[in-house]
């Protein structure tokens, strides 16, 4: 019986990697082209590295079964800070990333990562170069936490998927940083909504990327471990990671970024500091709030007043 279990929970982790390759190498595959986009993407990308911007957004239109939800959108996102896109309900915030992290591929326009056009990159090579936690929840099954983070490592392991010391470091610092090393040897599917949150955190901490993608990674987190999050995002920056999330908590954003993004109906609108953008005349429209509003919310204290 054991045996039978240990052989079912290697078949659901090798699942889980199939699942992750296949989610990002989707795009290229599709149409038969997967090697040829993976002998390009192995060209050097020398003189790109050396730009300014990390990604680049160009004229860019995406959506659903043929419904437009992104029209026209363009933005870069800066090498090695926190970009964090802030905007209403429907702004089209989560599909923004989708795209980022070619979990869906743009009807028009182009996305870049260092200089090259992102559906130029294998399923490897692109996880090599980013990681991506979306809303979208993993279910993985007969897996323990540290099964779970462990996937994080995929891109490096090679076929048999086997981790050296390498790899059980970053699985180890990746558990430490979201607090679940006591954890790792319990069932992912008994965990509560927050804990399952701070493992998937963790396992794309453990891809240790180049540029981490974040779909509201601050749901389901009480207030304690949004700010250890905080605080991890912040000190992976001054590491050199390049870091775009998505945020509804816009106080925990202003904190948090290190350049804001405004989005709204599918398109970008204001891009700056938290300085520049958190003052009325942006954040009122851009959450269709009256200036009374605003400063009940985010006015000096002797501007406040209850309601």
């Amino acid at each position: 019986m054991m045996r039978e279990q240990n052989r079912k929970k290697e078949q659901r982790v090798q699942e889980m990697r199939t699942i992750d390759a296949a989610g990002k190498d989707a795009s290229v595959m599709e149409d038969g082209t997967g090697d040829v986009l993976r002998s390009l993407a192995t060209e050097s990308t020398g003189a790109a590295m050396a730009g300014a911007h990390h990604m680049a957004v160009r004229d860019v239109i995406a959506g659903y079964h043929g419904k437009v939800v992104l029209d026209g959108l363009s933005f870069e996102v800066p090498r090695g800070g926190i970009l964090v896109l802030i905007g209403p309900n429907g702004a089209g915030k989560s599909t923004v990333l989708r795209t980022l992290s070619r979990a869906l591929l743009p009807m028009q326009g182009t996305v870049t990562l260092d200089g090259r056009d992102l559906q130029r990159y294998s399923g490897e090579a692109l996880a090599r170069e980013l990681a991506v936690m979306l809303t979208d929840r993993a279910k993985p099954e007969l897996m323990t936490v540290r099964d779970v983070v462990s996937l994080g490592r995929y891109p490096y392991t090679g076929r048999l998927g086997r981790l050296d010391a390498e790899d059980e470091v970053q699985v180890k610092d990746a558990m430490e940083a979201m607090d679940v090393m006591e954890l790792r040897e319990r069932d992912f599917r008994e965990l509560s909504d927050g804990q399952k949150q701070r493992v998937l955190l963790a396992r794309a901490l453990a891809q240790d990327p180049k540029l981490l993608i974040l779909d509201e990674p601050t749901g389901y987190l009480d207030i304690h471990y949004k700010l250890q999050l905080l605080r991890v995002l912040r000190a992976k920056s001054q590491a050199g990671m390049t870091i775009v999330a998505s945020l509804h908590e816009i106080e925990l954003a202003r904190l948090l970024a290190d350049q804001l993004l405004t989005v709204k109906d599918g398109h970008a609108g204001h891009s700056g500091t938290p300085e520049e953008i958190f003052r009325e005349e942006i954040i009122a429209p851009l959450y269709d709030i009256s200036a009374e509003e605003f400063r009940l919310l985010y006015g000096r204290a002797e501007e406040r007043t209850r309601l």
